[in-house]
């Protein structure tokens, strides 16, 4: 009988020793596989803990969900609320290491960047690769007349709201979130002193940023910025019409368009400035920041007009009266057509 209870008491202890050496090995072994070098790992909003197994197996993240399940219910993680998000793991996490970041909802925020868009629609298309709001969802409030109205804006002037940078977000920012965000960022960016400026032009952040996006397409040399913005700045003071050809591509929505010919200037549209007087109700793109800075950095000229120059490398050809810019444009439409450019 003491053999016996020897035995027993032996088998007990290495039992117990078995257990607890599988069960730390469960809490601490590393159970998220090493191949895995800061993996992706997306859990959507609403999701319970049955999605997030249901996730990690169908995205292989795992050697062994039995021990993450019984380590979730030890840890109270089945009966938390789920936090929706975008984590980032790393091959070799234990479980712990893994639901407490689950639990905690510590996800890795991502860099938003965007530049270079023409409209609203284009605009929430990038975006809408990143976070996991529907791009229609984000299209729907800023077609919104009453919402956008609250932010200070309108059907056409939307698009000045969203100077372009890189942000972070976290994915699962709403849409919401997401245009109060930019809005914030919107009047960091038009601090006093850019402020001053504006007002020193006779111009607000809003028709900066229009006037900004016709330079924007005007020109793809920084070094004409300055003086393309003088000679529209000239002809707002003037009363004259910007007649601004990348407001008449817009106007047509031929974006690829590459010669504006006297059908495209009679297109009606109040973003055709050939037809109508003053900047136009919203911006034909997004500026770069420098574009914006440029404008409110004009030069002084007494330049009002500007004509490519027929060398084919984007630069211009300025004018202080009608004539002068009649010969320059004249030269310009000769290189065209000699190059058979429509």
């Amino acid at each position: 009988m003491r053999k016996i209870l020897i035995f027993l008491l032996s088998f007990i202890i290495i039992a117990a020793l078995v257990v607890g050496l599988l069960f730390r090995q469960w809490i601490w072994g590393p159970n998220v596989k090493e191949d895995l070098t800061k993996t992706e790992f997306k859990i959507p909003t609403g999701s319970n803990y049955n999605d997030v197994l249901r996730l990690l197996k169908k995205n292989k993240i795992l050697y062994n969900y039995t021990s993450f399940d019984f380590i979730a219910g030890v840890m109270k993680y089945k009966k938390d609320k789920v936090a929706p998000g975008r984590y980032i793991l790393k091959g070799g996490m234990s479980n712990r290491e893994l639901i407490s970041m689950l639990r905690a909802g510590l996800q890795t925020p991502l860099n938003i960047t965007f530049n270079n868009v023409r409209t609203v629609e284009e605009l929430v298309g990038r975006i809408s690769h990143y976070i996991e709001a529907d791009s229609t969802e984000i299209v729907k409030l800023l077609h919104d007349s009453t919402y956008i109205a609250k932010l200070g804006y309108n059907k056409y002037n939307i698009l000045t709201m969203f100077i372009p940078n890189t942000y972070q977000f976290f994915w699962n920012t709403d849409p919401e979130e997401f245009l109060e965000r930019m809005k914030k960022e919107h009047d960091k960016f038009w601090n006093n002193k850019r402020l001053e400026k504006a007002n020193k032009i006779g111009l607000n952040p809003v028709e900066v940023f229009t006037l900004a996006s016709i330079v924007e397409k005007e020109t793809l040399a920084n070094v004409e910025k300055p003086v393309i913005a003088s000679v529209y700045l000239n002809r707002l003071k003037k009363g004259m019409l910007l007649q601004a050809d990348p407001t008449v591509v817009y106007a047509t929505q031929n974006f690829k368009l590459k010669r504006v010919l006297n059908k495209h200037l009679k297109v009606e549209s109040p973003y055709n400035t050939y037809l109508n007087k003053g900047l136009p109700p919203g911006p034909i793109c997004m500026p770069d920041v420098g574009t914006i800075d440029s404008v409110l950095n004009a030069k002084d000229t007494d330049y009002l007009f500007f004509c490519a120059k027929p060398n084919g490398h984007g630069r211009h050809a300025f004018a202080k009266t009608n004539r002068q810019h009649i010969n320059n444009a004249n030269k310009y439409r000769r290189w065209l057509n000699k190059n058979k450019i429509n």
